[in-house]
Formats: C-alpha cells, sequence, structure tokens
C-alpha cells in the first residue's frame, strides 16, 4: 500500500523532481528547512491522498516520516491524525506522535499535528511532556509545546499556554515567539482580560514578535499602546 500511496504523491506532483526551496519555508545555508524537499502537491490532494491511504500501518507512516520529504511528511501525519480519531488506543498513536516529534520538523508539520493529536490526547492527562519539551534543544519539539495547548485554549484552559509561554520567553527563535504569539492570540480570543492582564505582568519580556502576534486583534489605538507598554 504504501508504494501506491507514493505512485500518487509523484502523479501529483508539481515539482516531480523536488525543489530545495519554498517561499513558505526558509531553505537557505544554515536556515531550519536547509535540505527540505517539496513536491507541490496541494492541500487538498494531500488530505485526499491521506484518507484513502488512511490503512497504512503506523511502520509505514514512519516510513514516511524517515524522508526529508515535506509532502511525504505532511500526509504522514495527516494519516496519524486520521487513525488517531478512528484508534480505540489513542495511548499507542501518541505515544507514536513523541517518538517522532523530531522528524515533524517544520512549522507546518507541527501546525496540523501537535493540538489536534497531542493536544488532543492531554485534555484530560498530565501534560508535563508539553513542558520537557518546551525546554528541549530542538526547536520543533518547543513549537510542538506551545501548540499543542490549542487543543486547551479551544477547551476553555489558558494555564498552560501562559506558563509554556513563559518557559519560551528566552528563547532565540522566531518561529517561536510566532507561535507563543498565536497562541496568546487565541487566549485573548476567549478571555481577553487574561491576555491583558498577562501582558502587563510580562511586558519587558514579552518577545516583540510574539506581542505583535498576540495583540493583532486589538482595537489601533489600543494595540498601540501595548506595543508602548502604556497600560493601567
Amino acid at each position: 500500500m504504501l508504494e501506491e500511496l507514493l505512485e500518487e504523491i509523484q502523479k501529483n506532483a508539481k515539482y516531480p523532481e523536488g525543489k530545495k526551496d519554498n517561499m513558505f519555508s526558509k531553505t537557505g545555508p544554515g536556515d531550519y528547512a536547509q535540505g527540505h524537499i517539496f513536491l507541490g502537491v496541494d492541500t487538498r490532494t494531500r488530505r485526499e491522498l491521506a484518507k484513502k491511504y488512511s490503512n497504512l500501518s503506523l511502520s509505514e507512516v514512519s516510513r514516511l516520516m524517515d524522508k526529508n520529504i515535506n509532502d511525504y511528511k505532511s500526509i504522514g501525519l495527516l494519516i496519524l491524525h486520521r487513525k488517531y480519531k478512528k484508534s480505540g488506543n489513542k495511548d499507542e498513536i501518541a505515544n507514536f506522535y513523541l517518538k517522532i516529534a523530531r522528524k515533524v520538523n517544520n512549522w507546518s508539520l507541527v501546525d496540523i499535528s501537535a493540538y489536534n493529536l497531542l493536544g488532543d490526547f492531554l485534555l484530560d492527562k498530565d501534560r508535563k511532556v508539553l513542558y520537557r519539551f518546551a525546554k528541549s534543544r530542538n526547536m520543533w519539539e518547543r513549537r510542538i509545546a506551545i501548540v499543542s495547548t490549542y487543543a486547551f485554549i479551544k477547551n476553555g484552559e489558558f494555564a498552560d499556554t501562559l506558563r509554556i509561554s513563559e518557559v519560551l520567553f528566552d528563547d532565540k527563535e522566531d518561529l517561536i515567539h510566532k507561535a507563543m504569539g498565536w497562541m496568546l492570540r487565541e487566549v485573548g480570543k476567549k478571555d481577553v482580560e487574561i491576555l491583558k492582564d498577562f501582558i502587563r505582568i510580562n511586558y519587558r519580556k514579552i518577545p516583540r514578535t510574539t506581542l505583535r502576534y498576540a495583540i493583532e486583534r486589538f482595537p489601533e489605538k489600543e494595540r498601540k499602546k501595548f506595543l508602548k507598554g502604556e497600560f493601567k
């Protein structure tokens, strides 16, 4: 079945030979996506193929994740999510995801898998793995940590998002700053006063990119005041 999937991916590839540059990822020397290959399979087709081949075994999904081809990994993660939703043994799927976490090595891959799989799994469980990931040297594990909390936010729980953000304040990576800002903005959609209080308390520690993302839905005058730290 895996070979059939690979054939279909190739048939639907915009770049059958593969490209090493992508407008949505930094692929230059030393960048996070250096060496990544992009075939250009569109999002709709990826989802259709994930549905068609959702019975792939975990070992076959692992083989997809082993290749540094973005399209393979994306489809593999979409398959994994479908398996998670239908599985009677969600522990197995979540533990598999944790094992392959470092292979989820692009922001787009993290964002299609972290919250709706790992975050969802942890809704009623101990969340210490996210704090371990937040302190990881691996950037993708750190992004998984914060993005996974989106599941909690959707459930009206904000504490872990705020605490993990505090762990990540000193992070040097722009992709982490953006992910934090995204999650804080989502908190604000649910309870803007909690977000405002968090910013007031931590204004001098929050990365500027994070702050801009977090408050981008504020009215313009209020947004400018928060950017300058002019709040009560």
